[in-house]
């Protein structure tokens, strides 16, 4: 489990495949990587990814055609920056909201717009996604917890603050680029308990 808080952002060192899927290579930057351990989870640009290795300088991940297909790893370039965040410990605080790292579907950056010191991001996204998302909810985009400012038809809209994009992989990110989306978990239990008649006050 996470946070949506990103704690640093590296860089992919190299994608092998292995035996019809592939091992990727992060290189750790800024990210805190003290008392690292194998198997610990790592979610990388939102993606839960278990370290099967590390050194000093990064960590090495396997990645499953499941998680390659309905993700951006798979497409990205040796050199291209990620967002990294160490799964939670029960002590910390929830700084963003419960993020699972198990990605949704894939948006697009459709436009980034200056607004005073901050900027807007918008972002199209699959019509069933789209449903789960609401005007001042939260939504994890490349592993970012972002409040939703607007949302319609096409897609949604959110604010990032020059912290944001200074200390994430935004800073890199261009209109056009592809991105992972995990929809608010609230949203999907909502909807499993309304279709299964099991909230209170509903004939079961």
């Amino acid at each position: 489990m996470f946070t949506g808080i990103i704690e640093g952002v590296g860089r992919l060192a190299s994608a092998e495949p292995i035996g019809g899927d592939m091992r990727l290579a992060i290189e750790a930057g800024s990210l805190p990587f003290e008392q690292v351990r194998l198997g610990e989870s790592i979610a990388v640009n939102g993606v839960c990814l278990t370290v099967v290795a590390f050194d000093t300088h990064g960590f090495a991940a396997d990645a499953s055609n499941e998680t390659l297909a309905l993700t951006t790893l798979g497409n990205l370039e040796p050199g291209t920056p990620v967002n990294l965040e160490r799964a939670m410990r029960p002590t910390d605080r929830l700084g963003g909201h419960l993020v699972s790292g198990h990605v949704d579907g894939l948006g697009q950056v459709l436009s980034i717009d200056a607004d005073a010191r901050a900027q807007r991001w918008r972002f199209a996204a699959p019509p069933d996604l789209l449903r789960y998302i609401a005007k001042k909810g939260s939504i994890c985009v490349d592993g970012v917890s972002l409040t939703v400012n607007e949302v319609d038809g096409d897609g949604f809209e959110v604010a990032l603050v020059p912290h944001t994009v200074a200390n994430t992989a935004f800073a890199h990110t261009r209109v056009g680029s592809a991105v992972n989306l995990e929809i608010d978990q609230v949203a999907r239990y909502v909807e499993r308990l309304l279709g299964a008649g099991l909230l209170p006050g509903r004939d079961n």
